[in-house]
């Protein structure tokens, strides 16, 4: 057992002990200097300068997009719909002439229940234009009209026609697809219809005084 009461003994102990202490902290600090020396430096500076150049890439490329879509921008009076939103646009050049709340496709699928037909209730999309404008418009109700119905599908084209369903307008743009009127005006905004689009009364009289016959529908 260390008397650590005798002096001759207690100081190079404390020697000692200091030496290996000293020795310890130099191996850290060693330790940490090698590893800030190991840090990848130039890599990170490199990958730096690459997503600078490719952000600026970017830039110039969204820049040149931006140009284009000026160019071949739509000219005159069209419409936009975004089925997404349920939003449509009358637009003429750039500006903004009317927006209307609409309701598109909902997106459903019916079956026969034979499963020899199936019909999706989608809005289509693409480029078309307005094909024809009635007023009072009647329904020519098809096959899945009935079939969603719980009803047989008739012979008779005049069992077919209901007649005050589609509002005072209708706006043809192909394949028995109209931009027309509706009676769940509630329902306006969402997606629920079988591919038309729905309008409310107010918004279908100004849609039919802005638009023409050959106006332009983009759908997306």
């Amino acid at each position: 057992m260390i008397d650590f009461k005798n002096k001759k003994i207690l100081i190079p102990v404390i020697v000692l002990g200091s030496l290996v202490f000293l020795f310890i902290v130099l191996l850290i600090i060693g330790h940490i200097l090698a590893a800030g020396n190991r840090f990848p430096w130039e890599d990170y500076l490199k990958d730096q300068k690459i997503e600078a150049r490719i952000l600026q890439q970017m830039v110039n490329k969204n820049k040149l997009l931006k140009k284009k879509i000026q160019k071949y921008s739509q000219r005159g009076t069209y419409m936009v719909i975004d089925t997404a939103s349920n939003i449509l646009y009358v637009k003429k050049d750039t500006k903004i002439l009317h927006q209307v709340t609409v309701s598109c496709g909902s997106g459903n699928i019916l079956r026969e229940p034979d499963g020899s037909r199936r019909w999706v209730f989608d809005t289509p999309m693409g480029e078309f234009m307005v094909q024809s404008k009635l007023r009072d418009p009647v329904w020519v109700k098809p096959d899945w009209a009935f079939i969603e119905e719980g009803k047989a599908v008739p012979k008779e084209e005049k069992e077919r026609l209901e007649p005050g369903v589609l509002g005072e307008y209708a706006l043809g743009f192909g394949d028995g697809y109209f931009i027309h009127g509706t009676l769940y005006t509630r329902m306006l905004g969402r997606n629920v219809t079988h591919g038309c689009i729905r309008v409310g009364d107010k918004d279908l009289e100004i849609l039919y005084r802005l638009v023409s016959v050959g106006t332009k529908l983009y759908i997306f």
